[in-house]
């Protein structure tokens, strides 16, 4: 049988559980006072006396973001995606100078074949070149095939000219994520700018992939790149002020036209 209309079913009363305190153990509130309880942990992130190197990285990031950047230097925040990268990479590190070590023993192998009077090897490996006067003589002589610069190089000044070169002399270039990436390559700390001459034959078909798809983001987009101002980008207080403004005057325009 349906139930009748307007009749309202009975609510269930939940029975209360009272809780069984003992009496030898008496509840007392923590007090945080001078020799009281320990206080809760909090976030002090924004407490913290960071290191002067530190709080300048941060200032020169937050202006960046807030002046407006010329287009040659605004170029080096567009750096290679991930993906090719790592294909560039893999491709750079086959292609390492030797180290201490190995030229210690090259030289220790071509000693023993004199003095045994045999005539040593003496055939030119293919390597990376690096260091940026001689990257720079290379270009100038048509004689890199693709040229990695990174992208964080300080001065920039050091730099910022090299793609214009690269474009003129219609050399392939990339900028690339890293400074120190690019070091441990040469096996140095740091290096602002890589370049290879040749490479293997059994690589031409990668490496000629990875050309094709840096000059597309790089070299043919250039006139794009030369335009484009970076920066201008106002904090979150700045933009919700401009906003309000924005809002009242749009508000008072309303009320001037009705």
């Amino acid at each position: 049988m349906a139930p009748k209309k307007g009749v309202k079913p009975a609510a269930v009363v939940k029975k209360k559980v009272e809780k069984v305190v003992n009496p030898l153990f008496e509840k007392r509130p923590k007090q945080f006072g001078i020799g009281g309880a320990l206080p809760p942990k909090r976030d002090l992130h924004r407490f913290v006396r960071w290191p002067q190197v530190v709080q300048i990285q941060r200032k020169k990031m937050i202006l960046k973001q807030r002046l407006k950047v010329p287009p040659p230097i605004h170029q080096f925040s567009k750096t290679l995606d991930k993906n090719l990268a790592t294909s560039l990479f893999k491709m750079l590190l086959k292609y390492r100078p030797e180290d201490k070590a190995e030229k210690k023993e090259r030289l220790l192998k071509r000693a023993q074949a004199e003095a045994e009077g045999k005539t040593p090897e003496l055939k030119k490996p293919i390597v990376v070149k690096y260091g940026l006067n001689h990257v720079t003589y290379l270009i100038e002589q048509n004689k890199a095939q693709l040229v990695v610069i990174a992208h964080d190089v300080d001065p920039i000044e050091l730099v910022v000219w090299l793609p214009a070169l690269c474009r003129k002399m219609e050399i392939p270039y990339c900028i690339v994520k890293g400074k120190a990436r690019l070091g441990t390559i040469v096996h140095k700390k740091t290096a602002s700018v890589l370049c290879l001459t040749s490479v293997k034959n059994e690589d031409k078909m990668d490496f000629s992939k990875i050309l094709e798809a840096i000059k597309a983001n790089f070299n043919d987009k250039f006139d794009e790149t030369r335009k484009k101002w970076g920066g201008g980008v106002m904090g979150s207080k700045s933009r919700a002020k401009t906003k309000a403004k924005e809002r009242l005057m749009a508000k008072e325009a309303a009320q001037r036209m009705t």
